[in-house]
């Protein structure tokens, strides 16, 4: 951020410098001489120079801002991503151990039925004893280990998964590579250039070249005319 209001503020003083070349070679152009007149093109030229170099690199600084709040917003996917998996899981293990628990408790009602239309067919029980017998047959089935919590494997949440995420469709693509930006890219300086930047790799930069840059088509083409 504190790059930024630098060169804003840079390039505005350089945009200053040249209004008042300027005015001052137009006001007084008849009566400088041509050494005078050449000097204050050549200031006006400089000054612009130094108004392009300033305003690359103003865009390359707005170009990994960019990348680095993209890479922030994709973070914040993965981790909801991350978090809704979490919580669909929990559901998932919640609503089975309902599940069994109902079963459980089903299945020890019918063989309680079961054991008492046995107990009164043979006529073994007194009617006084058979709801003690039943009671202690319940108390059985309900402190039974068969009828704990059930054991439930979920296939776990791999981070690999939820971090390849398609990039954004809308994000611009740049360079004879037709990839988004990233790294260091240097601007073509022909204004009618279709790709206009380029990564300092895919053209063979590995620093940023002094005075006017043209790209391999752009230099082909100005070869030819």
């Amino acid at each position: 951020m504190a790059a930024g209001m630098y060169l804003e503020h840079y390039l505005d003083s350089l945009k200053a410098e040249i209004d008042k070349l300027a005015t001052e070679y137009m006001s007084s152009a008849r009566s400088l001489s041509s050494e005078e007149k050449l000097d204050l093109l050549k200031q006006i030229q400089e000054a612009y120079g130094k108004c392009k170099e300033f305003g690359d690199d103003k865009v390359q600084l707005a170009m990994q801002t960019y990348e680095m709040v993209d890479k922030h917003i994709r973070r914040l996917d993965t981790d909801l991503a991350r978090f809704e998996a979490d919580l669909k899981e929990k559901q998932i293990e919640s609503s089975d151990y309902d599940s069994s628990s109902s079963k459980g408790k089903k299945k020890g009602r019918t063989q309680k039925e079961k054991k008492a239309a046995r107990a009164r067919s043979k006529g073994k029980n007194s009617d006084e004893e058979a709801p003690k017998a039943a009671q202690k047959k319940l108390k059985l089935v309900r402190t039974s280990p068969e009828y704990g919590m059930p054991s439930v494997t979920f296939g776990s949440v791999h981070p690999s998964d939820v971090l390849d995420m398609p990039v954004d469709p809308n994000e611009p693509t740049y360079c004879l590579c037709h990839q988004v930006s990233y790294g260091e890219m240097i601007g073509c300086d022909n204004p009618d250039c279709s790709i206009e930047w380029f990564h300092f790799a895919c053209v063979g930069l590995t620093t940023k070249p002094r005075g006017k840059w043209f790209c391999p088509r752009c230099s082909q083409e100005h070869k030819k005319k």
